[in-house]
């Protein structure tokens, strides 16, 4: 390899003859030969726009000549438009405050911008990287700024990808929505519910998960480009800070603006770090979702095999015709990934230390890592695994019929005490609930058909209670209940529901219905408003 001699302050360095960079950057790949990781595209673009902004803005107010200013701009403009992105090659792991990549960019586009105006690369006799490239910037402003505007530029596609799994949960809340099955908590047996309820439930958590990530994104829209090195804006300006950032929103179509105190943000990193929580909270919803689909598709003839995911790929090398959840699980690693990247964050926000933090590229790289690989496992789950999964309505209903959990709808007619007994008869013997509560002649079976129907108890209320029936406290389990002439009208429960935070009149209303947003919650539309208790 050939090599020309270029001069910083601390000395000569060999250069690669052929690089588009400089003396500073080759000492910092002399320096960090830590990961193989180098300054992600977003970061590169970003980091170019502000150079691009400056210099366009510098032009403008008289202080860089025309030539050279259009020779940089006209050199960024190649490296957004994909060229010269291998001249990028600074660690990810490297000096503080991540000096080392400004300084790559200015070399590239300086010795760029020197061969558009005629000159040779490592001359800087017309186009310098600190002289023109960097007036009116430090490292301080322009790295946090280029950190903002990369993740501004990835939250677009990641509310999209959030939003778009989140309206596909919800489309397939709708097409199970009367599928019945065993709710569970704790891993054990509770009372019933709909698939359809179970996944409205996964919508609106990922719903409320991307309008927190909206929210903190918003603070990134602060800027401290213009700040300089500690805030005060020497070397820059007002002028030079309005017309740079009046650029950038206009490079990049995003709102952005000066900070209301530069200060803030040349400190702290403490908007990215809300950000990459906002970013945890999505990837923690994610990750429940995907270990959700893992169980309930659990099998097929051993485990729960409630649905049927889509099979991907063959999924062990020793056992024919095993096929796993690959899709979940490979959501689960991209979450906990997430989850890891956001500690990095958290420790080295952190470790800001009075005018600045110069942990900055380790905060760049993980947030802007975490984004991508969200981004892309949500469209993965959607397309290779949502979209196609199906309902075993067989094995939902085979095992909601062996629940003793339905137990629970008797407590309001018999109480809590000869309830549990039931439920722990039929543990025991293998007998269904409704067989024991016959036995025991304490409901009719017409009493027996509204209270522990599944249906209803999916609905809130207490079931087998019409609307229009006040709850009485006489407990039917101490006298005769009929032989089913229903002479004393339906069931009545031992003790008055409680009300959950509901008034006597909305409770005498109407019909009631599963709750839910957007009206039916996973409630199947022809069972809309049939029990009337």
């Amino acid at each position: 390899m050939k090599f020309r001699i270029e001069r910083d302050p601390l000395g000569e360095v060999r250069v690669p003859i052929d690089a588009y960079y400089g003396a500073q950057t080759r000492r910092a790949v002399e320096n960090f030969p830590i990961s193989g990781l180098t300054a992600p595209p977003e970061l590169v673009v970003a980091t170019v726009h502000i150079k691009k902004a400056a210099a366009d803005a510098n032009a403008a107010l008289g202080r860089l000549a025309p030539d050279i200013a259009n020779a940089i701009i006209r050199a960024a403009d190649e490296v957004l438009a994909g060229q010269l992105r291998d001249q990028f090659v600074v660690d990810v792991y490297q000096a503080g405050a991540g000096t080392s990549h400004n300084m790559n960019t200015n070399e590239v586009l300086a010795n760029r911008a020197a061969e558009l105006l005629g000159d040779r690369r490592g001359k800087y006799a017309r186009v310098h990287p600190n002289d023109h490239v960097n007036m009116g910037q430090s490292t301080n402003d322009v790295f946090p700024t280029a950190t903002r505007l990369a993740l501004l530029a990835m939250g677009g596609p990641l509310r999209q990808a959030a939003t778009d799994l989140a309206q596909a949960l919800s489309d397939k809340s709708g097409a199970l929505a009367g599928v019945l099955k065993t709710g569970r908590t704790h891993l054990q047996d509770a009372v019933p519910i709909t698939l359809g309820q179970e996944f409205s439930g996964y919508a609106a958590n990922v719903e409320h998960a991307t309008a927190s990530l909206t929210a903190a994104s918003k603070q990134l829209l602060e800027l401290n480009l213009g700040a300089t090195a500690v805030g005060t804006g020497l070397n820059a300006g007002n002028d030079y800070t309005t017309m740079a950032i009046e650029r950038l929103a206009q490079y990049t179509g995003m709102p952005v603006r000066s900070a209301a105190n530069l200060f803030r943000v040349t400190q702290s990193m403490g908007d990215v770090l809300g950000y990459s929580g906002a970013l945890r909270r999505l990837a923690v919803e994610i990750n429940k979702i995907a270990s959700d689909l893992r169980l309930l598709s659990s099998g097929p003839r051993a485990g729960l095999a409630e649905i049927q995911l889509p099979p991907v790929q063959p999924g062990s090398s020793i056992m024919p015709g095993k096929v796993n959840p690959s899709v979940p699980e490979m959501v689960n690693q991209v979450c906990f990934q997430v989850y890891g990247c956001d500690a990095a964050i958290l420790a080295a926000a952190d470790a800001g230390q009075l005018e600045l933090n110069v942990m900055m590229p380790v905060i760049a790289w993980n947030a802007i890592h975490a984004t991508r690989i969200l981004t892309n496992a949500m469209r993965v789950l959607l397309e290779r695994c949502i979209a196609e999964t199906r309902a075993d309505e067989d094995r939902c209903r085979e095992l909601l019929d062996r629940s003793t959990a339905l137990a629970t709808a008797l407590s309001p007619y018999i109480g809590y005490a000869a309830t549990a007994e039931i439920a722990k008869t039929s543990v025991k013997t293998g007998k269904p609930i409704r067989d024991l509560v016959r036995e025991r002649r304490l409901l009719s079976d017409r009493q027996l058909d509204e209270i522990l129907s599944a249906e209803a108890m999916t609905s809130p209320g207490v079931a087998g209670e019409k609307d229009d029936e006040r709850p009485a406290t006489t407990n039917l389990g101490a006298g005769d209940p009929g032989d089913g002439d229903n002479r004393r009208g339906a069931a009545r429960p031992a003790h008055p529901p409680v009300q959950a935070g509901r008034s006597q009149r909305a409770r005498t209303a109407g019909p009631r219905r599963v709750a839910a947003p957007r009206q039916d919650h996973g409630r199947a539309g022809h069972r809309r408003g049939k029990f009337r208790r």
